[in-house]
């Protein structure tokens, strides 16, 4: 009699223990991150990165970062961001408050800033803007990720990877899920379109410098269903001429921080001609590879198909 009361018992352990099993399983109960110890990835400069355990001090070295940290859920981890840093509105509230603190100059930010808040994980940003700091801060064994996204699909791939090593896996995977389905129902849309529009995107006009290849901007145009007249050129922003402007005659021109107005020869684009020249400002959408680039995309669709899209 006693031993089936104690078979019995254990048993019932047995049982409360499976099923406490699943429910942690199926329900998301244990975040897989770094529960188990350290993981390593890869970054996009291609180097590779141990992450020991879920880093809680955060410094971000580029807008994109941290609107990528704050769309995730792991705002609550950063300590430090830069000047740039404006959104979401959180972050300058943060840094008014003081749980927030700027390191900065976002484009070659200084080392000691960034020391003094001792960070167990820097975000630098590719292409020559936080390079030199994340060589030195890695130099002095300090964990550092460089993010550098060419396109929509890297820009979704930082999600990802950022949610990985941020403890945030379930929060990335739904927003880039949510932020594919938007992607999608553009591409769907102008999937049927025989006639692609020239675009051309000018971020700077002293020097004269357009969006080429390997830039999320030129796939944006792509995705949008036109053909950016810079795609071959040698570099992602080529510093070009107004006379190739003129000869590759786009028919709409997207403007993010200059004005055309009274540039000699241009009144002969079809753009200008049919009064397609958009000023888009200083709208931070268009500039940073974060998650609101998706904004930016229905936005260039809107102003590149408003028959389909409807005008902006």
């Amino acid at each position: 009699m006693q031993k089936s009361k104690m078979y019995l018992i254990i048993a019932i352990v047995l049982v409360v223990i499976i099923a406490a099993a699943f429910i942690v399983f199926f329900n998301g109960g244990v975040d897989n991150n770094n529960s188990k110890g350290p993981i390593t990835i890869f970054d996009d400069d291609g180097t590779e990165v141990t992450i020991s355990s879920v880093p809680q001090r955060i410094v971000s070295l580029a807008p994109s970062s941290t609107e990528v940290l704050f769309a995730i859920g792991a705002g609550d981890q950063v300590v430090g961001v830069t000047d740039f840093c404006d959104y979401p509105p959180n972050v300058p509230k943060g840094i008014a408050e003081g749980t927030i603190t700027s390191i900065g100059n976002y484009w070659m930010p200084a080392i000691e800033p960034i020391i003094a808040l001792e960070p167990d994980l820097v975000m630098a940003f590719g292409g020559g803007a936080s390079d030199e700091a994340a060589a030195k801060l890695r130099s002095m064994g300090y964990t550092v990720i460089v993010l550098n996204p060419k396109n929509v699909n890297n820009v979704f791939d930082n999600i990802e990877l950022v949610g990985k090593i941020t403890g945030h896996t379930s929060e990335a995977t739904k927003l880039v899920d949510n932020l594919q389905k938007r992607v999608d129902a553009i591409t769907d849309k102008v999937a049927g379109i025989t006639v692609k529009p020239k675009v051309y995107i000018e971020i700077s006009d002293d020097p004269l410098m357009a969006v080429g290849p390997n830039s999320f901007l030129d796939d944006l145009v792509t995705l949008a269903g036109g053909t950016n007249i810079f795609y071959d050129a040698i570099t992602p922003y080529p510093i070009i001429s107004s006379d190739a402007v003129i000869s590759k005659n786009p028919d709409i021109i997207l403007l993010l921080y200059s004005d055309i107005s009274g540039r000699p020869g241009w009144s002969s684009i079809n753009a200008v001609a049919n009064h397609k020249v958009y000023n888009q400002g200083s709208d931070s959408i268009y500039s940073r590879g974060g998650p609101r680039i998706i904004d930016a995309l229905e936005e260039i669709s809107k102003t590149m198909h408003p028959e389909i899209f409807g005008s902006t």
